[in-house]
């Protein structure tokens, strides 16, 4: 099933604008690695990542303003608190306040409606004057078995006959429990949006339905689908970079790292095609499940309190042997892909050793690593400093673009 989406198309993304403002999601239940505050980290990195003069576009977070001014909901009117007809920098959403001088034409220190509407047209226009293409194909069963959680959604360019893009996949968060993939859908549309990438946002098998590896093994037959298909779907089949938060991070780490055929699985019509990764972007997920909860912690006390202990199954043993394979230190090597990891620093939920943990021992093997350090953040933030070095990231090893990636502390206030 598909969509087709485009700067001057209604059904375009109207989600990720409510979506910042804070009031289309709510939490779907208390697992460990699914709090609003990680939904919100989720759900803001597109409202961030800032566009640079070089890019196509002036800012992302004006993509989906722009779609929803053709809404039913008027976005400047949900901004504007007292009803003055005019939005000031305090009525502005924190990931958006960067902008706000570049909305503000005639440097009255406030936006009106007429202001913001050509801003928000202006931003979403490519460089060529024209529409900006894209077809949101839905819902793609990438293992053939007819499982939901075994599909994904992709956002394709209407020119990938003629010309292919490096991809990004987005792997949602949820204590390997709940979730969705359309919990990606905000992000994959502002990246697939720079019109430099295709960008997907994948299921899978929750630990209800089994238990680890499982995960891993959609997971890596969902990239063998994207690059088995990558004439189809126009994309660079050699250039895949992946992201995901939380319990998505920990998975996204598992794909930068192990090559091993145990962790390989059988699922699919790809299973011949290769699954690795050429860069990772791992938010907060766990790394080292055998020091996770702190050394000579007994399994028995900790099985029934955490997610983390059901996705890695019933008995002691399997616990154990699981806790290694599910763990990214287990399988670094000199030729693993390069990480991006950011972790806060007060996150009460994956412990910020995890990431230093997995930061020192890629570097140890010689693999390209940067630990950003999100001081005083918990389990979930936004930045835009942050969202311009991942830009710069995905730039650098995807298409090949020299930068220099900070990995400097950001204060999260």
């Amino acid at each position: 099933m598909s969509a087709a989406l485009s700067a001057q198309n209604e059904r375009a993304p109207f989600e990720l604008w409510t979506a910042v403002l804070g009031n289309c999601l709510k939490p779907r239940g208390a697992a460990s690695f699914l709090i609003p505050e990680a939904l919100r980290f989720v759900l803001e990195i597109p409202g961030g990542w800032r566009i640079d003069s070089s890019m196509r576009f002036s800012t992302l977070i004006l993509l989906a303003t722009c779609s929803a001014l053709h809404a039913q909901t008027d976005p400047f009117k949900d901004l504007d608190r007292n009803g003055d007809g005019k939005l000031s920098l305090s009525e502005t959403p924190d990931a958006v306040k960067p902008l706000f001088p570049l909305a503000d034409q005639n440097g009255d220190h406030f936006v009106s409606q007429e202001e913001f509407r050509q801003f928000a047209a202006k931003s979403v226009v490519p460089a060529n004057g024209g529409a900006l293409d894209i077809e949101e194909l839905k819902d793609i069963d990438y293992v053939g078995k007819g499982n939901p959680r075994e599909n994904l959604d992709i956002l394709v360019h209407k020119d990938r006959a003629t010309k292919k893009r490096p991809l990004v996949v987005f792997v949602h968060g949820g204590g390997w429990e709940q979730g969705e993939k359309e919990e990606g859908t905000g992000i994959i549309r502002a990246i697939a949006a720079t019109g430099d990438y295709v960008a997907a946002t994948i299921n899978y098998r929750f630990s209800d339905e089994a238990v680890w590896p499982a995960q891993i093994f959609d997971c890596k037959a969902a990239i063998r689908f994207l690059r088995g298909k990558a004439d189809e779907y126009g994309i660079d089949a050699e250039h895949i970079g992946v992201m995901g938060a939380s319990a998505g991070g920990q998975l996204v780490c598992i794909l930068g790292t192990c090559n091993d055929a145990s962790m390989e699985g059988s699922l699919g019509a790809f299973t011949k095609v290769d699954s690795r990764v050429q860069c990772v972007v791992n938010f907060f997920g766990p790394t080292d499940f055998m020091t996770f909860f702190g050394k000579d912690v007994p399994i028995e006390t900790i099985r029934a309190k955490n997610t983390a202990m059901r996705v890695l199954g019933k008995t002691d043993e399997l616990i154990r042997e699981n806790a290694r394979t599910a763990s990214a230190v287990t399988w670094i090597s000199k030729d693993d892909a390069p990480f991006l990891t950011a972790h806060g620093t007060k996150d009460n939920l994956v412990p910020f050793a995890q990431a230093q943990e997995l930061d020192a021992a890629l570097r140890k093997s010689g693999v390209e690593t940067h630990l950003i350090a999100m001081e005083g953040a918990g389990h979930g933030f936004a930045n835009a400093d942050l969202n311009e070095r991942i830009r710069r990231f995905f730039n650098l090893h995807l298409k090949g673009e020299a930068a220099e990636i900070s990995s400097a502390p950001i204060r999260v206030n």
